[in-house]
């Protein structure tokens, strides 16, 4: 991607659903609360991925600041609401993929990455040319815009989306986006067929490509994470996995919140599990013991920025 392309993206920018049309050239912020210029809060080994992603080295994640989505219960609210982060130079983000290559990673892994699209063609393609030979992970809420995505045709290899809500009340509710069913269902679709079925190096355990979709169990909500499931299901088979999360870590936030305010039980996620098995799911992930814990949630100190 050239550079006047990456600036005219920037100057009206639609990229997400919410299209703001903010010119973030001139240090205009739209939703995501992101200016033109790259931020990122930590750059590492991250070991806490499904394990086809994270693999026996972990999983070269760099955290990007600002979101598009913008839970009210987001784990990773400081990140979320740009509150913290350095600014980077697309090279440098260039450089940040190869040294995580340099330190084993299994592959380089884009967290929150809509609103820095352009920047990130422009690096990939650069690193590439130096010599990165990893798999790219596009690791993000599922609020997403088809047509956005259609520019990373070639540059991903494994799309990571979560899809959150089934329910347009309850994103409306927590997202302030009730067309977010509408558009995780148009995104994944075209992440699909960018990708086509899953596909595991029977060597390393590591995806090479494919869809992974992340479903975060929410404390009262058992039946709209069946719904989510059934869809994902009903839809796509086995042409994906699914993980299905009991990581749900109230933050200071919800303190208070009548639902969101305490952990899931384990009834609730079993019912969810249940369901799924019962649907006749075999490709995915389901967590163990006791995995909603603030432990989930790094520091975003700058490491490796």
């Amino acid at each position: 991607m050239k550079r006047n392309s990456t600036d005219t993206l920037m100057s009206d920018c639609c990229l997400c659903p919410r299209e703001c049309h903010a010119d973030r050239l001139k240090g205009r912020r739209g939703y995501c609360r992101a200016a033109a210029e790259l931020i990122a809060a930590r750059a590492a080994l991250h070991m806490w991925e499904e394990t086809c992603i994270s693999s026996k080295n972990g999983s070269g994640t760099v955290f990007f600041s600002g979101c598009s989505l913008g839970c009210v219960f987001c784990q990773n609210h400081n990140i979320s609401r740009a509150e913290v982060g350095k600014a980077i130079t697309t090279e440098r983000l260039a450089q940040i993929f190869l040294e995580l290559q340099e330190q084993g990673a299994g592959n380089i892994n884009l967290v929150t990455p809509t609103h820095y699209i352009p920047q990130i063609i422009e690096a990939i393609e650069w690193s590439r040319k130096l010599g990165l030979k990893l798999p790219i992970v596009y690791n993000t809420s599922g609020y997403e815009k088809a047509e956005t995505l259609r520019m990373l045709r070639g540059y991903v290899d494994v799309y990571l989306p979560d899809f959150k809500y089934m329910d347009e009340d309850i994103a409306r509710a927590y997202s302030n986006a009730p067309d977010y069913p509408v558009y995780a269902k148009q995104a994944l679709e075209e992440m699909v067929g960018q990708t086509g079925d899953f596909k595991i190096d029977e060597r390393t355990g590591l995806m090479l490509s494919g869809v992974i979709v992340r479903h975060l169990v929410l404390p009262g909500h058992v039946k709209d994470s069946q719904k989510v499931i059934r869809y994902l299901y009903e839809t796509y088979g086995d042409r994906i996995m699914i993980s299905i999360m009991n990581q749900y870590t109230p933050m200071p936030q919800m303190s208070g919140h009548s639902l969101l305010g305490r952990k899931v039980t384990k009834r609730e996620y079993g019912k969810v599990v249940d369901y799924a098995l019962e649907l006749g799911v075999e490709c995915g992930f389901i967590q163990e013991g006791e995995a909603a814990s603030e432990s989930f949630v790094p520091e975003f100190d700058g490491m490796g920025v």
